[in-house]
């Protein structure tokens, strides 16, 4: 048995990939692990986990600061045997607790570099130079580490070349999270958005499609907006009107949701970091149920239509494609088209649906990835 602290000064206590899956998963194979967090909202025993509060932090710069510095200090009075970081502002305090005899994880939710390099609202030199200046400091320290796990087989790829000890856990959903779905014929004529409402998440385009409807679909949105001017304009255009906004749900009630809508939405702008990226509310639709409605990227295209472009579904027995639609998320009219198509057509709809679930249940579940997280704790 280990003693294991996973680390974050910047994700909520109960994040469904930190807490909800990985952590409860080394729990229950028998291992003592600790969550530490900083979010101000006390200690707690949930699950098998024993969650640390290392105190809020006021302010992303504060958070990048004296968060960091109380999260590391909570971990060294734990003395664990191995620490799992979870944020890469964490990573100078991983290379500290090296030091004092601990084993490090570098778990990478997201590729930083390219993520920079897709920020709109800097200027390019600026992004070229952070994306390039991280991209170093990110070498410098994970080739130290003893090991990397990342979200994705593509940033899997890049950290291989750095630290060999690298693996993918994918961010697959747990499909008996999604079973409450009601009848497609008792279904509301409706289709769901769960996640960050933001520009580049293609909620603007999302709202101008309403605008476009033939069919009397209402879009709901679960999730909060992080651009306030964002808000103010959408909210003044005739597609707000078709469109409720439900703001953040629990994950329960993120379940309910897809399980009572006719599709789900992820149409994200094709920035350097969603190209390659798994979006795991694409699987979560397609847990419930439900078919998807998604950008027109070749990664994507290839396990909802099933063309096995990137060996993601070509083997599986016909256990994947076939359930959604791909569309430019550029183009509001063949969003459009895509909803009213599936609103129209409600038996093809539930046969999508019912494709996308059984590729979840056979090969896109966190059951899959729960096995390489243990075998990578047993060979550290």
């Amino acid at each position: 048995m280990l003693s294991i602290a996973h680390l974050t000064s910047a994700h909520p206590r109960h994040d469904a990939r930190i807490f909800g899956k990985q952590c409860r998963t080394l729990a229950d194979h028998g291992h003592r692990v600790t969550l530490v967090v900083a979010d101000g909202r006390g200690d707690e025993h949930r699950h098998g986990v024993h969650i640390v509060d290392a105190g809020a932090a006021r302010g992303r710069l504060q958070r990048m600061i004296s968060a960091t510095t109380r999260v590391y200090r909570c971990a060294l009075a734990l003395a664990p045997d191995v620490v799992q970081l979870h944020d890469p502002e964490l990573l100078p305090a991983g290379l500290l607790l090296q030091r004092h005899g601990c084993k490090v994880i570098f778990d990478a939710h997201e590729d930083v570099p390219r993520q920079l390099l897709g920020k709109p609202y800097l200027p390019p030199w600026t992004r070229r130079a952070l994306a390039a200046a991280y991209a170093r400091f990110e070498h410098q320290a994970c080739r130290r580490l003893d090991g990397v796990i990342t979200a994705t087989p593509f940033i899997r790829e890049r950290f291989e070349r750095i630290n060999r000890a690298t693996v993918d856990i994918n961010n697959y959903p747990m499909p008996e999270e999604f079973g409450a779905d009601l009848a497609w014929a008792d279904k509301p004529l409706q289709v769901c958005y769960a996640g960050g409402l933001s520009a580049i998440r293609g909620i603007a385009e999302l709202v101008r499609a309403c605008e476009l409807l033939q069919t009397p679909v209402r879009l709901q949105l679960a999730g909060a907006f992080s651009e306030p001017a964002l808000a103010a304009q959408l909210h003044a255009r005739p597609g707000w009107r078709h469109v409720d906004a439900l703001g953040q749900l629990a994950r329960g009630d993120v379940a309910a949701l897809l399980g009572a809508s006719r599709a789900g939405l992820v149409t994200l702008h094709p920035t350097l970091n969603h190209l390659d990226a798994l979006p795991v509310k694409m699987f979560e639709y397609m847990a419930a149920g439900i078919p998807v409605i998604a950008s027109d990227f070749p990664r994507w295209r290839a396990i909802i239509e099933g063309d096995g472009a990137d060996g993601a579904v070509s083997g599986t027995g016909g256990a994947g494609g076939a359930c959604g639609l791909c569309v430019d998320p550029y183009d509001p009219p063949a969003i459009a088209a895509a909803i009213d198509y599936l609103a129209g057509h409600p038996d093809i709809a539930r046969r999508m649906g019912e494709n996308g679930r059984r590729a979840v249940r056979t090969r896109y579940n966190w059951r899959s990835q729960s096995t390489k997280l243990i075998d990578f704790y047993d060979h550290l």
